[in-house]
């Protein structure tokens, strides 16, 4: 494949996606905000392959004052690439964090059992009272994105073709980071999937959708509308109550992996051995990213002697919420 840059760093962008391919990401994660950075030291005759702080901050300066779009995700993807050449020997100049800080998320729910049957139950009566057609695939999608510990759009965008009904095995290729993995189902799970997919081929046939989950148009259920969804039926789930603390789909994947942890603490395994497992099947990074979920477990299993403080210290992340 010809390259696509074209300023004096073409070379070493090209290398740097190459290598991020063969770790197993797609090369357009972060293609089109190197292609933006090339650019630039097009325009400004740029001629020594140097990643110099000048030359990082003034090109961040004119994104900050021309206001452009994916101001973050570009200094995210420089940052990356700073790291890069760092890494191959290279003296490069890597923006820091705090430079282009990123927005705090709101802490996670975790479901207690009760919650999660009167829930599933609401979910499972919902299209009682909606007269959309697809409001029949949120039992599925909802319990598929808890028993996998799927992130809401990896469920809600994830393709028929995708799954294998002889395994249970799904291939999950719409990722966060673009990193495709394997997650397999449960028996139960699959049953679920097995009869909801007769059910739904005509449909999915009829709109020509490659979507698992469609809309009635053929497009994936959107995000907007599964989170609506949810926190109908968690005050179906809930009447009387007038003040209740609103939820979001991305809480069953917080659920998921915290339940995890604590089977592991009373299975009496070594939590630290098991974690990258965890961290594997979630599609995180970094075993940071998953030592995370040890800050939501309840109190008295967080001081259990099942967890070896000493060999997550550097793991473990100084921030107490996610």
């Amino acid at each position: 494949m010809n390259s696509s840059f074209i300023s004096v760093f073409a070379s070493m962008m090209d290398a740097m996606l190459d290598y991020r391919e063969a770790l197993g990401y797609f090369q357009l994660t972060h293609r089109a905000n190197l292609q933006a950075f090339d650019r630039y030291c097009v325009e400004r005759g740029v001629k020594k392959p140097s990643l110099t702080k000048v030359l990082v901050q003034s090109y961040m300066n004119e994104l900050s004052t021309k206001k452009r779009s994916g101001e973050k995700e570009k200094a995210a993807t420089l940052r990356l690439f700073g790291k890069y050449l760092t890494a191959i020997g290279k003296s490069a100049y890597i923006t820091p964090d705090e430079m282009f800080p990123i927005t705090k998320t709101d802490s996670p729910y975790i479901f207690t059992d009760h919650e999660l049957a009167v829930l599933f139950k609401a979910i499972d009566n919902y299209h009682e009272y909606d007269n959309d057609a697809a409001a029949k695939v949120f039992p599925i999608l909802f319990r598929l994105i808890y028993t996998c510990g799927l992130r809401p759009n990896e469920g809600r965008e994830l393709l028929a073709d995708k799954i294998n009904f002889d395994t249970g095995e799904i291939l999950i290729t719409k990722t966060k980071r673009h990193k495709e993995r394997i997650v397999v189902m449960s028996d139960d799970m699959l049953d679920y999937c097995e009869v909801y997919n007769s059910e739904c081929l005509s449909k999915r046939q009829k709109t020509e959708s490659p979507y698992f989950f469609p809309a009635c148009d053929g497009a994936p259920v959107t995000n907007a509308r599964m989170n609506s969804v949810l926190n109908k039926c968690w005050r179906l789930a809930h009447p009387g109550i007038d003040e209740l603390q609103s939820i979001r789909v991305y809480d069953f994947r917080h659920r998921f992996a915290s339940a995890a942890l604590v089977r592991w603490i009373d299975e009496g395994k070594d939590l630290y051995a098991m974690l990258p497992y965890l961290s594997a099947y979630m599609g995180h990074d970094t075993l940071t990213e998953t030592a995370h979920y040890i800050h939501i477990l309840p109190e008295n299993l967080v001081k259990s002697a099942g967890i070896d403080w000493a060999a997550f210290s550097d793991v473990l992340p100084k921030v107490t919420s996610l």
